[in-house]
């Protein structure tokens, strides 16, 4: 099968930083499920992968989580999908990923693509949407209020590939005040238009920007998708006491220490965790891909594809690491197919 790997932690406009190959097949094994990969997006982890994690070299590896396609085949302990299924997901840390013609994973983590979508759009979903999904609602429980607060939250990054998805579900699942941060009019609107009631610069000092909302009191909760450890002061002032603080991004370090005051809570997420695990809920990530394209398919939410970049192969991915490491993408980048 074709793939595109890396071999070292090379720049991204290095010649050889991704290479076009070829792999056997893979095969199925236990409840794994043997999809012919028809889409895939590209996330931040992507990047951080090539960039960090095998700086002296390794033998060549595939990145890429993000992903819609096919069922070729299915392992001997397969139950939730068959042969000819339409599916997407995000897959597992510890695996090979999704930038191959074909791909194993885990049926526990793979939802059935939602029908009102094709496969480009699909594949911009599921490592967000899980990521958004579980921090939201397994982590920091929103349902669940922080006494005196306010009933806001604030998503830090709000047009990035989480935060769009995050605005969405905060926007429809919750009675939340939606609070999102962009720094350009381009991605400011694209906040406003996907649900955010607010939307503030996060160029400047952000409690000075939350103050200026004049809402009810201080938020109960922040998201933070990006540059937690810049904006940790403000984001202890203006969280609410016993607030709920919860980050995806991997600050070298993180002083916790001026969260006490307030008895403010930290909650980290990472999507991978169950899967690295294999813990006992695995099945949780099927679960919550299936209610996300429900709410797809019944026109709740929309997917947060913005830009395609033609078929899978190193030039393209190139292109699209290159994009996300400049810190301007706005909702997702999807390539499809493999060229001929």
């Amino acid at each position: 099968m074709r793939a595109v790997t890396y071999t070292e932690g090379a720049r991204i406009d290095a010649p050889d930083a991704l290479l076009d190959t070829t792999f056997p097949d893979p095969v199925p094994v236990g409840r794994d499920l043997l999809v012919r990969v028809q889409a895939v997006s590209v996330n931040p982890i992507d990047t951080k992968v090539r960039q960090g994690a095998y700086k002296q070299g390794c033998e060549p590896k595939v990145l890429g989580w993000d992903a819609a396609g096919t069922v070729v085949s299915v392992g001997p302990e397969a139950r939730l999908f068959k042969p000819g299924d339409a599916v997407f997901y995000a897959g597992a840390l510890d695996r090979p990923g999704s930038n191959a013609a074909f791909q194993c994973v885990d049926e526990r983590l793979v939802g059935a693509k939602p029908a009102s979508l094709d496969f480009a759009a699909a594949a911009a979903l599921p490592l967000t949407a899980l990521t958004a999904w579980e921090m939201l609602f397994d982590r920091l429980d929103v349902a669940t209020p922080v006494p005196g607060a306010a009933p806001a939250i604030l998503i830090v990054g709000g047009a990035g590939g989480v935060g769009s998805i995050a605005i969405q579900l905060a926007r429809q699942l919750t009675d939340l005040i939606v609070i999102a941060t962009a720094s350009r009019p381009e991605t400011a609107q694209w906040c406003r238009d996907l649900g955010a009631h607010h939307v503030i610069d996060h160029a400047k000092p952000l409690a000075t920007e939350v103050a200026a909302l004049g809402l009810p009191g201080s938020p109960g909760f922040v998201f933070a998708t990006t540059q937690t450890s810049a904006h940790l002061p403000q984001i202890i002032e203006l969280l609410a006491p016993q607030g709920r603080l919860g980050p995806i991004d991997d600050p070298e370090t993180l002083d916790v220490m001026p969260l006490k005051p307030k008895s403010l809570s930290l909650h980290w997420e990472l999507m991978f965790t169950r899967s690295l695990f294999q813990t006992s809920d695995m099945e949780r990530q099927h679960a919550i891909l299936t209610e996300i394209a429900r709410l797809i398919d019944a026109g709740r939410l929309r997917t947060t594809l913005s830009e395609t970049f033609g078929p899978i192969n190193a030039a393209n991915l190139a292109r699209a690491h290159a994009l996300i490491e400049s810190g301007k993408a706005r909702g997702k980048v999807v390539l499809t197919g493999f060229s001929d």
